[in-house]
């Protein structure tokens, strides 16, 4: 498919009104959409109402990473100059090495120095990798729980870009902008289809006998990054670190020899588990690194049953939802949650395609 084929009414008056710049105030009480992809039904629910779908023994999957603070604010050297430094991941833990992204790119050169807080974190910058990525080395002796801590102290929530121009970092983002099951840190943006689920909601589904199994898929901003090709074939996506243990490959492969639904929670959940299937068609226990790029027609392997919140237009997201439910019924849902005023986004409203 081509890349235009995954356009719809989006102007600027709809990402005014539509992207939401907060949460609901209940993670579980967002707009879910339900999408039947055998009748091509389409039912307008509250997230909880997810608990309706599912019975004993079907199975969701969830994605534990927990998002770190990534964006730091600082200064050059010498000159002063204000600087913005996005840690996308680290390259060598023992030498301090991390991969980022960095703004102003022009001003920012191999060599220079670079200053957080008040002077107690350094770096020097020493590679370019592309236009605005740097590889920097933290000038850092202590203990890397000292290190992350710091870290933590002096960075913010890495909501993503389109924020940037319509509101600032609030304090609550640091709990908003994680799930709530949050575990392994990695990412520098969170799994946004588990953003809706509550303690409550999670009691819900153990009580109604639902397994809900982790996997780790630490997000990197490749997933967000604008596909620039017509040809989708062409399109490479950036690699993800992730680990499937065990235990969950051993539930989910159970629900499916039962014949019982699985639900991936997210796309991120989705290309784990499409990475990691066995030659017999089931979930195999595994860590490594994916750049699967998924977008229609592509046969998955192991889920019955997705949740994912609305897209922009021509994102990999959107892709894969398409993949997952039909082009036609999932560009048709778009339009419907257009009219409708779904909140779309990052903070904004799910669909549960079955």
């Amino acid at each position: 498919m081509k890349l235009s084929e995954f356009k719809y009414k989006f102007d600027e008056k709809d990402r005014e009104k539509l992207i939401a710049l907060h949460p609901v105030e209940n993670r579980d009480e967002s707009r879910l959409m339900v999408i039947h992809r055998d009748t091509g039904d389409i039912e307008h629910k509250v997230f909880k109402d997810i608990v309706d779908y599912f019975d004993e023994g079907d199975v969701f999957v969830v994605n534990n990473t927990k998002v770190f603070p990534a964006r730091l604010y600082g200064n050059k050297e010498k000159t002063g100059a204000e600087i913005e430094v996005f840690l996308l991941r680290e390259l060598n833990p023992d030498m301090n090495l991390w991969d980022v992204l960095v703004d102003p790119a022009r001003k920012i050169r191999v060599g220079n120095k670079l200053y957080f807080g008040e002077g107690e974190l350094v770096a020097e910058v020493i590679d370019n990798t592309t236009s605005r990525g740097r590889t920097i080395r933290f000038l850092f002796e202590g203990e890397r729980d000292t290190f992350y801590e710091m870290i933590n102290t002096l960075g913010e929530t890495p909501l993503p870009d389109h924020f940037k121009e319509r509101r600032k970092v609030e304090t609550k983002d640091r709990e908003r902008f994680q799930t709530i099951y949050a575990e392994h840190v990695g990412a520098v943006a969170a799994p946004t289809a588990g953003l809706h689920f509550t303690k409550q909601l999670l009691k819900r589904l153990e009580i109604k006998g639902i397994d809900v199994d982790p996997i780790t898929l630490h997000i990197g901003l490749g997933t967000f990054r604008d596909v620039e090709v017509e040809d989708l074939t062409k399109h490479k996506m950036d690699s993800e670190n992730y680990r499937i243990t065990e235990s969950t490959a051993t539930s989910v492969n159970r629900a499916l020899d039962e014949k019982r639904r699985v639900c991936s929670i997210g796309t991120t959940s989705m290309r784990a588990l499409e990475s990691s299937v066995s030659a017999s068609g089931r979930l195999k226990e595994n860590e490594g690194w994916t750049d699967k790029f998924i977008f229609p027609p592509y046969e998955y392997k192991i889920c019955n049953a997705l949740v994912t919140n609305f897209h922009l237009p021509q994102s990999t997201l959107l892709m894969m939802a398409a993949a997952f439910g039909g082009y036609d019924l999932i560009m048709k849902a778009y339009e419907i949650a257009v009219k409708e005023k779904y909140r779309f986004f990052t903070y904004g409203d799910a669909m549960l395609i079955i």
